[in-house]
């Protein structure tokens, strides 16, 4: 799966995301873009998932308009250690 990483998440997550091609929004160049034209421009590129620490996404956007998987972490922040901890434990 390709996934984006939103730059609000530690682009070092990246590397624990195994088996998928993962890029930031930051190496393609999408930095300051919004949620919406971001998630446009994700389409247009073949990802598939983009990965975001923003809880409050689904009342921003109507996510339902976008063919791309959202996966919002839940951790108590957006430090890599709380990220890693927080949003992979089963």
């Amino acid at each position: 799966m390709k996934l984006l990483l939103d730059e609000c998440v530690d682009w070092r997550l990246a590397r624990d995301i195994v088996g998928h091609e993962v890029k930031t929004a930051r190496q393609m160049g999408w930095t300051s873009i919004k949620n919406g034209e971001l998630l446009s421009l994700a389409i247009q590129n073949g990802f598939e998932g983009s990965i975001t620490v923003d809880q409050n996404l689904s009342f921003q956007q109507h996510l339902p308009k976008f063919e791309i998987a959202i996966f919002v972490l839940h951790a108590s922040s957006n430090r890599l250690s709380d990220l890693k901890r927080d949003s992979f434990q089963s």
